[in-house]
C-alpha cells in the first residue's frame, strides 16, 4: 500500500474511534475504507479487522465515560457478559445470512429513530422517572442489549451503538450521556465477542488492525471528552447526523 493509502486509513480509523465513541457507527466509516484500499479483501476479513480496531478504541471510551459519568453498573455489566457469547454466536452466523436481508429493516429502524429523536427535541435531555424503573424492565433491556443487540452486532453491525443508545434512554429514562456510557461498556461485549470468532477463522489483519487500533484510540479519547464536555445536546445532534449518514450508506449499499 501506498503513502496516501496508508494515511487514508488511519485517518478514517481516527474519525471511526471518534463516531464510536460518541454515538456509535465507526464501522461505516473504517469497513468502507479498508475495502476501498484492498479491493480484493474479503469482507469478512474486513469485518474482523475493524472489531480488531474497534474494540480498542471502544475499550478506552468506556473506561472514560466511567471514570466521569454516572453508570449503571448493574445494567452495564450484565449486558455486557451477555453480548460476549451472543455477538460470537452472531459472528459464525454471519456467512449463512445475507445482508440483504438486513438492510431494509435496519433503514426503516435509523429513519424511525431520526423522526422520533427530531420531534421530541426533550427526548434523552430531560430525565424522567428514572428511578421508578422496574427491575422487571430492567432484566429485560439488559437482555435485548446483550443478546438481540450483541447478536446483531456479530452477524452485519452497522449502527449498533445507536441502537443501544436509544434502548437505554427509551426504555431506561436516561439522558444521551448516561445512555452514551452504558452503550460503550456493552459494546466492548460485542466487539470482544465478535473478534474472537474472527479471529479463530483466521479473518484478523492483526499488524494492519494493531496500527489503526493507536488512531482508534486518540479518535475515540477525543470524542468521549467532547461528548462529556457538550452533554447531551450536543450527542442528540451528532446521533442525527450518523443516523443520516448510515441511511443513506446502507441504501446506496442495498440499491446499487
Amino acid at each position: 500500500m501506498d503513502a496516501v493509502g496508508t494515511t487514508g486509513l488511519l485517518v478514517a480509523a481516527t474519525t471511526a474511534g471518534w463516531v464510536d465513541a460518541v454515538v456509535g457507527g465507526g464501522g461505516l466509516v473504517l469497513i468502507p475504507a479498508l475495502l476501498m484500499a484492498f479491493p480484493t479483501l474479503p469482507p469478512s476479513t474486513a469485518l474482523g479487522t475493524n472489531k480488531l480496531t474497534a474494540i480498542t478504541g471502544t475499550t478506552v471510551a468506556a473506561v472514560t465515560f466511567a471514570r466521569r459519568t454516572k453508570l449503571d453498573r448493574s445494567v452495564a455489566l450484565p449486558a455486557a457478559a451477555l453480548a460476549v457469547p451472543s455477538a460470537g454466536f452472531g459472528a459464525l452466523s454471519a456467512s449463512s445470512l445475507p445482508a440483504d436481508w438486513f438492510r431494509p429493516v435496519i433503514m426503516a429502524l435509523l429513519i424511525s429513530v431520526a423522526v422520533f429523536v427530531t420531534l421530541r427535541p426533550n427526548f434523552g435531555s430531560v430525565v424522567e422517572d428514572a428511578d421508578v424503573v422496574s427491575r422487571r424492565r430492567r432484566l429485560m433491556v439488559m437482555a435485548f442489549a446483550g443478546c438481540g443487540i450483541g447478536f446483531y452486532d456479530g452477524v452485519f453491525g452497522p449502527g449498533t451503538g445507536t441502537f443501544l443508545i436509544m434502548t437505554f434512554t427509551s426504555l431506561l429514562s436516561l439522558e444521551f450521556l448516561q445512555s452514551s456510557a452504558l452503550a460503550k461498556v456493552v459494546n466492548v461485549g460485542t466487539n470482544l465477542g465478535a473478534l474472537t470468532v474472527f479471529a479463530a477463522q483466521g479473518q484478523v489483519l492483526w499488524l494492519l488492525g494493531a496500527g489503526m487500533a493507536l488512531c482508534n484510540i486518540a479518535g475515540a479519547t477525543l470524542g468521549a471528552r467532547t461528548a462529556l464536555k457538550r452533554g447531551s445536546g450536543f450527542i442528540r445532534i451528532v446521533l442525527l447526523v450518523v443516523v443520516t449518514g448510515m441511511v443513506v450508506k446502507l441504501a446506496f449499499d442495498q440499491f446499487r
